[in-house]
């Protein structure tokens, strides 16, 4: 089999073609159906939900193929690392582990190691891989990860390297088995690829365009999820309130997201949204059904709308705070947050100032802050920058004092009140204490006796923490 290398080039194309639903591309065939028989895998998933939610695609085809999974990676004899690309850091920890597996490999030259997910799209990661990482025996990205039985028989049986890597806009593929992390929550996709091409974004390239699954096919795999006892779904996409723009839906989001609470599922959430797409209908849909939870992670990047000009963002500042105050009014105990980049490229004192005026009026519950990580192939990676990296970490070191503050100020909204929680699992230091998460995605430690994960139950918050509460069962 040739090798096929990624091209951003080519992953950057944007046709009018309607994105194919393809339900019989995974095959296992005989040959590879017990390749796996009395040998162990090792599955490390670094990044988004996205990527949790690939893994559980990863697991399931390597049970098909009779591997035991194991959380040990020393005593694995296939190593997979499901790799991110969104900041230079994510990548460098990838670089360091694969570096780190090599004493593995050198005691066990028997050992697969394999490397897929973002990372695995871009050349220049290909090109290091290649040149200074002999020990990666496998490497596929993120449109063919259906073909890794055929890849590993290709690693295992012919004894072959193994690189495919498909840069193109993608298809929709059902069908593919799944081995799911837990038993009473999951995610969903909806929506795949992303067409936004924020300037400083690599997902467009690396995860192709948006592509949405039939309503139908999301309806049934909810249905069966609840059939299963699964307590709490999450709609994943990159952007799911583009959701059903190429199928042709109007205001396809809301739609489906209706469609999804009328399932009865206890709990709803969804992520991640875009404020350009975001719509009034959705915030009416999420105000009329109980099931659909309280919160939102909308990303505003930047406070500042020359900056948001910059990066490619399609939506102002007044546009982002019409959706926050209206989500407030119709929703009084929504909870909110947000993604913020700090000193991108030519980023000025004012500008960032905005950014923390912002945060004053919105008062998130929670925000994933950074400092600006230029990646090889965007628009903004091409820019000059005038702003040193010191300004950049102590605007971050400021904005974060923010986002302490606020978190603590809004965790003391819940001291003395009920909440209801769903069990997530028991302290391993203390066999009476438990945590899970509100409906409002709180993160709650609290005293109890005789409970079950997956279990809904009342808790009196008594203590408020910056990130987390604590309370007793009422």
């Amino acid at each position: 089999m040739n090798n096929k290398l990624p091209s951003l080039q080519d992953a950057k194309i944007r046709t009018q073609t309607k994105s194919l639903i393809k339900r019989d591309l995974f095959r296992l065939d005989l040959a590879a159906s017990n390749i796996g028989v009395g040998k162990n895998c090792y599955v490390r998933t670094y990044g988004c939900q996205a990527n949790e939610r690939d893994s559980e695609t990863l697991r399931g085809m390597l049970k098909q193929m009779g591997f035991q999974l194991v959380d040990d990676e020393k005593i694995a004899d296939l190593i997979i690392l499901n790799s991110c690309a969104i900041r230079q850091n994510a990548e460098d920890k990838v670089f360091g582990e694969l570096g780190y597996l090599k004493q593995y490999k050198d005691i066990n030259p028997k050992l697969i190691i394999g490397l897929c997910g973002c990372m695995a799209q871009e050349e220049a990661v290909i090109d290091t891989l290649l040149s200074k990482y002999p020990q990666v025996d496998l490497i596929f990205g993120t449109h063919n990860i259906h073909r890794l039985p055929q890849l590993l028989y290709q690693v295992m049986i012919n004894h072959e390297r193994a690189i495919e890597v498909y840069s193109k806009e993608g298809e929709v593929i059902e069908g593919v088995p799944t081995d799911r992390f837990s038993q009473h929550k999951a995610w969903v996709n909806i929506i795949y690829g992303c067409n936004k091409f924020c300037t400083y974004c690599i997902v467009p390239f690396t995860r192709g365009k948006e592509r949405s699954r039939l309503i139908a096919d999301i309806i049934e795999e909810v249905n069966d999820l609840k059939n299963k006892g699964y307590q709490e779904i999450t709609l994943l996409g990159q952007n799911v309130n583009a959701y059903g723009k190429d199928l042709a839906y109007e205001d396809g989001f809301s739609l489906l997201l209706e469609e999804v609470a009328k399932t009865g599922i206890n709990r709803v959430r969804f992520t991640t949204s875009h404020p350009w797409d975001f719509t009034d209908q959705t915030i009416d849909v999420m105000a009329k059904y109980d099931n659909i939870m309280p919160f939102l992670h909308l990303p505003v990047q930047s406070g500042n709308n020359e900056i948001l000009k910059k990066m490619g963002r399609r939506y102002t500042i007044e546009r982002y705070k019409e959706i926050y105050d209206r989500l407030k009014r119709v929703i009084p105990n929504c909870a909110f947050s947000t993604d913020i980049i700090v000193g991108f490229p030519n980023e000025t004192d004012a500008q960032f100032q905005d950014t923390l005026n912002l945060y004053d009026y919105c008062q998130f519950d929670n925000a994933y802050t950074f400092i600006y990580s230029p990646r090889i192939g965007t628009p903004a990676a091409r820019m000059d920058d005038n702003v040193l990296y010191k300004v950049k970490q102590e605007r971050l070191k400021a904005l974060n004092v923010k986002v302490n503050h606020y978190a603590l100020l809004n965790s003391n909204t819940y001291v003395n009140k009920v909440v209801k929680v769903l069990v997530d699992g028991l302290s391993k230091k203390n066999k009476n204490i438990y945590s899970g998460y509100t409906e409002s995605n709180k993160l709650v430690n609290f005293s109890g006796e005789n409970l079950e994960i997956g279990m809904i139950v009342d808790v009196l918050i008594v203590e408020a923490k910056t990130w987390s509460l604590n309370g007793k069962r009422v």
